[in-house]
Order: structure tokens, then C-alpha cells, then sequence
């Protein structure tokens, strides 16, 4: 563990202070915000807090620890690495496998998710993730019959909760929490903050903001929500203890043939999303958000209105018409 702590506190760096008020000792007490960043689950997480200057070497120890936090969790739940705990699980199908208290809660919430937006969440699609990005390193679709395969070894009711066990009943099944595992492990990172003494907090992992108590003398944190480069009119929201994740093709995304693909899958087509469409979703905790903000993508605003209204969720649409038109709507509750 030594190491690992090492190696993470080499990884973080520290970006950027700014002090507020005078410089000396009558300011060891005034508010400063510290800003850090690390590698984590194929992306950048960021964390920026509000301390004082006496207590900076104390923020960078609970940084540390919520990075340490983000490892062990990577450690559960990355599809990439054989020997995390969802890759041996699949494995010993269908033998039940004594959970993790993170898998067990994560997949509780998972399996959830993917009951309330009938199927668009689906924590058990692996064999198409990885088919999928086999695709888009050989910028060539998969043959049909290695994609009806593949769309014929999913399913969420194969995962089953008893107990503390989790038991994967089909065989060749495997596990992919990449549209939940990032807003998970933010949320987890911003309570080891908070637990160490850092309320004022906020954990940013790509698309998915956890925020914590306000800044001082601010309502809330401003969120930036992007769909488009260079997006001339942004939406921005103030959150405070909420979560907001936007998910959609901003970043991610191949073209085909002249078919521009998502890397969010439909799990009825096996493919990326052709349409292009992004979504917002502002809820209590990240693993809420991020998770819908992925399923909602695939429902749209047709088929996702009344599941958002049915959860409480605030969701904002925006997409292209095929004249290439821009469009955006929002639900609030």
C-alpha cells in the first residue's frame, strides 16, 4: 500500500491556488482554493477544495486518500484489467462469487438502474463493449454473425443478487460498469474528503461533477455543461451537495462509411449511436447521474420524459435534426 500511495502522490499534481485577502499571517484563516488532478479509469479526475493555509499540507493527505479511493475502486470495476473483481466474477459463472461491499452496492444500484430505464442502462453488455472497441481500433464494423453473438450474451436479469453474493447465470456473459463506475468512484472520493475534514469540495471525472458544500460566498458551484465545441451559448448550473453528467459524442466517436458513431452503445443494435444527441442529468449523487445521463441518450426525449418525471431526475436534451438543426429540451420535475 506504501507504494501505491507513493506512486499515486506522484501522479497528482498540484495546478493551482489562489488566496483570497491578504498574504502573512492574518490570512493563515481566510478561505484559499487548491486545485488536483490525477489519472484514473481512462480519464482525468480533478479535485478542488476550499481550505485555509494552515491546513493545505491536511487537504493534499485527503486528496491523497480519495486518489487511493479511486485505485481500489478501478481495481473492482475496470473491464481493461483481468484480474479486477468483475473480470474473475464473470469467470467463475455460474458459481456465486462473495461480492465486495462496492460491487455488491454498485451492482444493487445497477441492476436498478437498468429496471428503470428497461434495459437502455445495462451493466452486463461486456461482450458488446468489447466488440465495439474492437471496432473502432480497426475502424471496421464486426462481421453479423460475431455481432449477434455478441448481442446474444447480455442481459441484466442473468445478474443475480442473493445475499452478499453475485452469481452471473449465462454463461460467456461479461461485465461493463463503464456508464456508472466514474460517477460511483466520484461520489466515494468526495465523501473521503468530506470525511477527513474537506466539505468544500468538488470531484470531476470527464462528464461526471460531484459537488459538495458550497464555495464561500457562493450559492453553489457553476457546472459548464458543453455539448458542442466552442458551444456559443453553454448552459451553466450551481450545484451544491447535487450531481450533474452529461454524456453524448462530444469527444468520442467514429465514422464508418459516413456513419458517425457514439462509443455509448445501444443495446438493441449492438452499435454506437447514430444519432447525434447529448444529455445532461442533475440528481443527488453521480452514480444516479451518471448512469441515466447514459441511458437517456439512448431513450431521447421521447421515450425518456416519463421515466425521468417517474425518478424525479432534471434532464436536458440536446441533439440534431437530419437537416442538422440544433435542438435542446429540458425536464425539470
Amino acid at each position: 500500500m506504501a507504494s501505491l500511495a507513493n506512486k499515486l502522490a506522484a501522479l497528482l499534481f498540484f495546478f493551482a491556488v489562489s488566496l483570497r485577502g491578504q498574504v502573512g499571517p492574518a490570512a493563515e484563516s481566510v478561505p484559499i482554493r487548491l486545485d488536483f488532478s490525477g489519472p484514473g479509469m481512462g480519464t482525468t479526475f480533478r479535485i478542488a477544495l476550499y481550505t485555509t493555509t494552515e491546513k493545505k499540507t491536511l487537504a493534499a493527505t485527503a486528496v491523497e486518500s480519495a486518489f487511493l479511493r479511486l485505485a481500489s475502486l478501478n481495481a473492482t470495476f475496470s473491464d481493461y484489467e483481468p484480474n479486477s473483481e468483475i473480470n474473475r466474477l464473470a469467470a467463475t459463472a455460474p458459481t456465486p462469487w462473495t461480492a465486495s461491499r462496492d460491487l455488491l452496492a454498485l451492482t444493487t444500484l445497477s441492476l436498478k438502474f437498468a429496471s428503470d430505464t428497461h434495459g437502455a442502462f445495462d451493466p452486463t453488455i461486456g461482450q458488446l463493449s468489447r466488440l465495439w472497441r474492437s471496432t473502432r481500433q480497426r475502424q471496421k464494423l464486426a462481421p453479423p454473425d460475431r455481432l449477434q453473438k455478441a448481442l446474444s450474451s447480455f442481459g441484466w436479469q442473468s445478474l443475480l443478487i442473493r445475499d452478499s453474493t453475485l452469481t452471473v447465470t449465462q454463461p460467456g456473459l461479461l461485465l461493463d460498469f463503464g456508464g456508472v463506475a466514474k460517477g460511483y468512484a466520484a461520489d466515494q472520493m468526495l465523501a473521503t474528503l468530506k470525511k477527513n475534514g474537506f466539505p468544500i469540495a468538488l470531484v470531476q471525472a470527464g462528464g461526471d461533477t460531484a459537488a459538495g458544500d458550497a464555495p464561500p460566498s457562493q450559492s453553489g458551484w457553476p457546472i459548464t455543461l458543453l455539448t458542442e465545441p466552442n458551444d456559443p451559448s453553454p448552459s451553466i448550473v450551481t450545484l451544491a451537495n447535487r450531481s450533474v453528467s452529461t454524456s453524448g459524442d462530444l469527444h468520442q466517436f467514429i465514422e464508418l462509411d459516413g456513419i458517425r458513431y457514439s462509443h455509448i452503445i445501444d443495446p438493441k443494435t449492438g452499435l454506437g449511436l447514430t444519432r447525434r444527441i447529448a444529455c445532461s442529468v442533475i440528481a443527488p449523487d453521480t452514480t444516479t447521474s451518471d448512469a441515466l445521463a447514459t441511458a437517456f441518450c439512448i431513450l431521447g426525449p421521447e421515450k425518456g420524459r416519463s421515466i425521468a418525471k417517474k425518478l424525479g431526475t432534471t434532464v436536458r436534451w440536446t441533439w440534431q435534426d437530419e437537416a442538422g438543426a440544433q435542438h435542446q429540451a429540458w425536464f425539470n420535475p
